[in-house]
């Protein structure tokens, strides 16, 4: 069964003379129980994405799609009301500057448990207080936070980054929700609790069958956690596919081009040597180029690429390039 179902989402920036385009005609499906993995650079249009699909952009971006349907219903569509009450109740996100998106004016512990719903609290009306209290030092000590009463007690001002985005995760997955958005979530944590959050929302998705969405920049992390992934560059869709074709068998350049530029520590590095990495920057969003967006960092570009590839599918994996990578002579993009 299908969760999410965005059809060519597109959000632009207008601005006094043109309009900017920060993501164009991305499409994406996200089924039950599904890990789906949205790797690129920074830049490339991945937390606008999912702010748009939560509908916390503010009224200078325009969003558009052919549709945005959860569980059947159009968000798009729908009133305000009935969208911000789907969301609260279906789907969470977490935040890579928790930080900036917690209350600075109110202790962590009330804004903790003002994210626990009454109906996760198995308790009378009475005992409901104390209920709520023990399951927020619960959540606490599920993300890695051993002193709670420290935690719970202080603003947000208090704490360090790492331990905001613990509290972000723990409100995250407090309500049990269908679908968890992870926008970089252990962007700020040590390699061990990184680890940690990574097998709390594996269990999520195993036990409670969560939905996730994971978003980040790292490829290494996309290959343990995800079942299928779409890879984005410069706010198009340039490849996607079940996670294991795209790391052992990767069509487009760009993709290439992340997978490779993981370091393999199974063989001794050279001093000072340096690692591979894909030439250029990603361009600006005011001064696009013509066709292909990669086209002037792509070591495989032609004549052909001034024309914008389209979306073509093999099989269950799907590629936007002229000149697609790892094809036998037999094999074809339809």
């Amino acid at each position: 069964m299908n969760l999410l179902d965005v059809r060519n989402l597109t959000i632009e920036l207008p601005t006094h003379d043109q309009q900017i385009i920060a993501v164009d005609r991305v499409s994406m499906t996200i089924r039950e129980g599904e890990i789906l993995g949205l790797v690129g650079e920074s830049g490339s249009g991945k937390s606008l994405i999912a702010k748009a699909i939560v509908g916390v952009l503010n009224n200078r971006w325009k969003v558009t799609a052919d549709r945005m349907q959860w569980m059947g219903e159009d968000l798009l569509r729908l009133p305000v009301e009935e969208r911000r009450e789907i969301i609260g109740r279906d789907i969470s996100i977490i935040y890579q500057e928790p930080s900036r998106c917690l209350d600075p004016t109110a202790k962590v512990g009330e804004q903790l448990k003002e994210s626990i719903p009454n109906s996760i609290l198995k308790a009378n009306f009475w005992q409901r207080r104390k209920a709520r209290q023990e399951k927020a030092e619960g959540l606490l000590h599920k993300v890695g936070i051993k002193n709670h009463k420290r935690v719970m007690n202080a603003y947000p001002h208090e704490l360090s980054e790492g331990v905001c985005q613990k509290v972000m995760i723990a409100m995250a997955i407090a309500k049990c929700p269908k679908l968890i958005i992870a926008d970089e979530p252990t962007a700020s944590l040590e390699a061990t609790t990184r680890a940690q959050i990574f097998r709390v929302l594996k269990s999520l998705n195993q036990l409670k069958n969560t939905s996730i969405l994971l978003i980040t920049h790292d490829f290494e992390i996309i290959s343990h956690w995800t079942d299928h992934t779409n890879v984005l560059y410069c706010g198009q869709l340039v490849e996607s596919g079940k996670t294991s074709d795209i790391i052992t068998k990767p069509f487009h350049p760009y993709t290439d081009a992340l997978i490779t530029s993981v370091p393999d520590f199974k063989e001794a590095t050279a001093h000072k040597q340096k690692l591979v990495t894909l030439p250029g920057t990603i361009p600006s969003l005011e001064h696009l180029p013509i066709g292909c967006r990669l086209g002037p960092r792509c070591p495989n570009a032609k004549r052909e690429c001034v024309i914008a590839p389209k979306m073509t599918k093999r099989q269950s994996h799907s590629v936007a390039c002229h000149f697609p990578l790892n094809l036998t002579k037999k094999e074809t993009i339809t």
